[in-house]
């Protein structure tokens, strides 16, 4: 069997997902639609696709589809799928706001349909084997997690599409459309986010509606603090970060891949670390000297393989008839906490709770 996909936008990401999906066994690209006709005759004739002048023309001639419009379009448009019938991976993040999100979540319930969400940093090797080594104990019982994503964009990226920088497309700035990923991933690595509080700002760009630089206090669901922080105002730009601290360990994510795993072997040698759980760190993890798997010095090809793994199991979660690795419900975690943030910061830094049983 194969799956015929869609590409609904012909914007900056549609190649990462078009490029995927020609690689990908039990994948075919079919059909592109874009609201800039030109663009999508463009796509369709570089990938030998059909050019589709209507998204309920491309529906007719598609079993999934890839939404690659600006952020606030999202749950329009897979919406309109799911009740076609029609399997949605829709580009990060889910939506803007929790309504849309949700409203999102249910219709491909509704239609059985699977519903994927873009975050591929989670298909990272380091990441996810720091995410499964603190889960396990391995660094002890987790005190602290910080999320680092200091940017750079010009104004004239801001300038180069009217949807960018405002709230009703773009949902918010340095956090919502550069942050999202690693905000997911630090509060999937410490399982969960339960309060915030929290300044942003605009202080580097203008005509955006939204932040360029937000920093946030943040507690975890089990206990552990640490401090998210965004920006598209730090020239020239950092590589993302992440500080996971347990009681008797430390591990330091950059760019995807482990600068530091530290953990003390007195604390592992008098069992302590892992309360039983893990006897010894987790594989690949005891000494790091440099990154461990990395293919690439270029990120951009690091971050389109971890988009194709990604495309490759939500195309597997279809002809398995399973969920796929990254849910409708799972990107709604990092939706919940950048909203609270904003909110916080709306309210001057006031803390903002989140409800551990939202949806139901």
């Amino acid at each position: 069997m194969t799956v015929r996909f869609g590409v609904v936008g012909c914007g900056v990401i549609h190649g990462t997902h078009a490029d995927a999906l020609c690689s990908i066994e039990g994948a075919k690209l079919t059909a592109f639609t874009d609201v800039v006709p030109e663009r999508a005759k463009a796509a369709a004739e570089r990938y030998g696709a059909l050019a589709a002048s209507t998204l309920d023309e491309m529906l007719d001639h598609v079993d999934a589809v890839c939404v690659c419009v600006p952020s606030g379009s999202h749950s329009g448009i897979a919406v309109q799928a799911a009740r076609a019938g029609k399997h949605v991976l829709s580009e990060k993040p889910i939506d803007v706001n929790m309504q849309a999100a949700w409203a999102m979540v249910q219709e491909c319930e509704r239609s059985g349909v699977k519903l994927g969400v873009v975050s591929q940093h989670r298909f990272a090797k380091d990441i996810r084997s720091l995410r499964d080594a603190a889960q396990a104990g391995a660094l002890g019982p987790l005190v602290a997690g910080d999320c680092y994503n200091k940017w750079y964009r010009t104004q004239a990226y801001y300038d180069s599409g009217d949807w960018r920088g405002t709230w009703k497309l773009d949902g918010g700035g340095c956090l919502m459309n550069q942050g999202v990923h690693y905000v997911d991933m630090i509060q999937w690595i410490m399982g969960g986010v339960r309060s915030v509080q929290a300044t942003v700002r605009t202080v580097a760009h203008e005509r955006i509606e939204v932040e360029d630089m937000a920093n946030a206090l943040v507690e975890y669901r089990n206990g552990a603090i640490g401090v998210i922080q965004g920006s598209t105002a730090t020239y020239p730009g950092l590589a993302e970060r992440l500080e996971v601290h347990g009681k008797w360990g430390t591990a330091v994510i950059e760019a995807d891949r482990f600068k530091v795993w530290d953990v003390d072997p007195a604390a592992a040698q008098a069992g302590f670390y892992g309360h039983g759980v893990l006897k010894q760190p987790a594989p690949n993890l005891a000494v790091v000297s440099a990154p461990s798997g990395a293919t690439s010095s270029d990120p951009s090809a690091v971050w389109a393989e971890q988009h194709r793994l990604q495309i490759e199991d939500f195309t597997k979660a279809i002809l398995d008839d399973r969920d796929p690795a990254i849910t409708g419900r799972d990107a709604l975690k990092p939706l919940e906490v950048i909203l609270a943030i904003y909110e916080s910061a709306r309210q001057g830094g006031r803390r903002v709770e989140l409800a551990a049983d939202r949806f139901p």
